[in-house]
């Protein structure tokens, strides 16, 4: 796999979604063996999700190495969740790795999780 196989993939699970209503993709960048997109969308429930993600790939396998993926209000003022990997955590399980729930202070150990693993997230969140 190569980065722009990669970026078509993210950008198919967007369209096609149930989670996602909208979406502006802002920068994407092809590297071949490494890349980055960052989109902000509109979720099905009127919310806002601004997401991030640097990736590389090694032997067809995608790994991303640095994320922030920002849930918020339609208002784009309450926080519902955001996820990245920002080492400032340092004593959480599976550091760097952390989701801020609900607020800044309140803050979790998470996994190392990518576009398309939050989308599966979001799907079942948002599934009737």
């Amino acid at each position: 796999m190569e980065a722009s196989q990669y970026l078509e993939n993210i950008k198919s699970r967007l369209i096609s979604s149930n989670a996602i209503a909208a979406f502006t993709i802002i920068e994407e960048l092809d590297l071949g063996d490494r890349g980055y997109f960052r989109a902000r969308v509109t979720l099905s429930n009127d919310d806002f999700l601004e997401i991030a993600e640097y990736f590389k790939i090694t032997e067809n396998v995608v790994a991303t190495t640095r994320y922030r993926y920002q849930w918020m209000d339609s208002d784009r003022i309450i926080l519902r969740k955001r996820w990245d990997n920002v080492p400032h955590f340092p004593n959480l399980p599976n550091f760097p790795h952390h989701i801020h729930v609900e607020s800044e202070e309140n803050v979790i150990s998470g996994n190392s999780l990518s576009i398309l693993e939050l989308l599966d997230i979001l799907e079942q969140e948002f599934a009737i």
